[in-house]
């Protein structure tokens, strides 16, 4: 991992490697809105209702029939995406059902074969053209349509069915034939987003058509190979390390039982998804944030709602995220994250602060200016020995009477620091780098 030394000679270490490509516009954009949209919405229970009801194979392909998504129009998605503060989306091009959002060649399990008949892959390729966001593709390994996927009862398949002929290298065919269709009729891809490679099956050669049709294109690691990027979901993985080994992207859904669209759905509150949020990217992580449309189209007027007041926080706060360095390691508090831009150092409260304090040992100088970023009041501060820390012997910064009874947001607090400060990171290895960054 490369290092660098700062402007005060302290030798650190550099976030995470980029690619030194076309796909380094992933670390210019943290912050993106995810979209699980097929027939499932129809049921408006579930994506995976197929399977989890369970509805037969064939009164399933029987929802095709009832596509038709009258009020659907992109804009009105990225209008609500970049109002939140997101930067690029990513489309669920084929999800678990095998149901396809474009008229492929190599199905007749697709949009092209409902009333409607549209290619929604392409009107949301043409919009997000138009606005220069960059459009990532999900694509599901695992498929309940296709005769030739091995269903056979595992993790996210179905039991095996009546009639199925099951041939992986056949099915493999028909993925390849499937990724080149979006690869290379729907203009620049900017990500592939596989999931489900529920045999863990290896076929480098699949991510290789997709680099040589789309440079910038990054991948995600849940396809044939280890891709580019990882992906922890809904927070399900206990991470405390401060960074992370590759460059990574959480994804999340607003709703806490389904990622498409669930007439009666139970939402995380605010203060969970901005927490969420601000611990990874605080890391140096991505993020994606998901909405089912329903069935006509249009995003839920609750998950607006919701995608609004997370856009009226991120707007407020984003400064700690974009452009920075990370330096959670100039602290002992495990409680709390720091990013850094040269002298101003951003105190990342990525949990449910316990106390109206924060406490920033070693760091004993007093920053010219403490601001909270949420509300842009100024942030009492102290540098001071502390009970707890008398084993150092030493004074510490102190943020103190925090809105925390009030206020409850995931709070961002700015420290401005003058020019001559110098920090040192709180704990050092043999080589004099934090330890905590290993």
């Amino acid at each position: 991992m490369k290092t660098f030394r700062d402007t005060h000679g302290l030798e650190n270490i550099m976030p995470i490697s980029r690619f030194g490509d076309a796909r380094d516009w992933f670390f210019q954009r943290r912050f993106g809105l995810f979209i699980h949209w097929g027939l499932y919405s129809i049921g408006g229970w579930h994506e995976q209702e197929q399977m989890r009801r369970p509805v037969s194979r064939e009164d399933y392909a029987k929802w095709a029939a009832l596509w038709n998504p009258a009020r659907f129009d992109p804009d009105s998605w990225l209008d609500a995406m970049q109002n939140a503060g997101m930067e690029y989306l990513c489309l669920t091009t084929k999800h678990h059902d095998g149901f396809c959002l474009w008229p492929s060649q190599f199905t007749d399990f697709h949009v092209g074969n409902t009333p409607d008949g549209r290619d929604i892959v392409q009107m949301v390729a043409r919009a997000c053209e138009k606005r220069g966001v960059p459009l990532c593709l999900y694509y599901s390994v695992a498929d309940w349509k296709h005769p030739n996927y091995p269903n056979q009862g595992r993790h996210h398949e179905l039991p095996p069915q009546h009639g199925d002929a099951p041939d992986w290298e056949k099915y493999v065919d028909f993925v390849r034939a499937q990724v080149r269709e979006l690869c290379t009729n729907y203009g620049q891809i900017s990500g592939f987003w596989w999931d489900m490679n529920v045999p863990e099956a290896v076929h480098p050669d699949v991510n290789a058509l997709i680099r040589e049709l789309q440079p910038s294109c990054v991948i995600n690691n849940r396809g044939f190979d280890e891709g580019d990027f990882g992906t922890p979901e809904r927070d399900f993985d206990a991470d405390p390390h401060l960074e992370f080994s590759r460059p990574t992207e959480a994804c999340q859904s607003v709703g806490v039982e389904a990622w498409g669209f669930r007439e009666n759905e139970d939402f995380y509150s605010d203060g969970h998804l901005q927490r969420s949020i601000a611990r990874f990217l605080a890391r140096d992580a991505n993020y994606l944030l998901n909405v089912g449309p329903r069935a006509d189209g249009t995003l839920p007027e609750a998950s607006l709602a919701l995608l609004r007041r997370i856009g009226d926080w991120y707007h407020r706060v984003k400064d700690a995220f974009e452009g920075v360095e990370l330096a959670s390691f100039l602290t002992r508090n495990r409680e709390i994250l720091l990013t850094r831009r040269q002298n101003t150092l951003y105190v990342v409260l990525h949990r449910e602060p316990l106390g109206s304090a924060v406490k920033l040992a070693p760091i004993a100088a007093l920053p010219t200016r403490a601001v909270l970023l949420n509300t842009g009041e100024d942030v009492e501060c102290e540098v001071a020995q502390l009970p707890s820390e008398w084993t150092s012997g030493k004074p510490c910064l102190r943020l103190k009477n925090l809105p925390v009874n009030t206020l409850f947001e995931a709070m961002i607090v700015r420290l401005e620091f003058a020019p001559d400060v110098r920090f040192e990171a709180a704990e050092k290895g043999e080589k004099g780098d934090s330890q905590f960054l290993r």
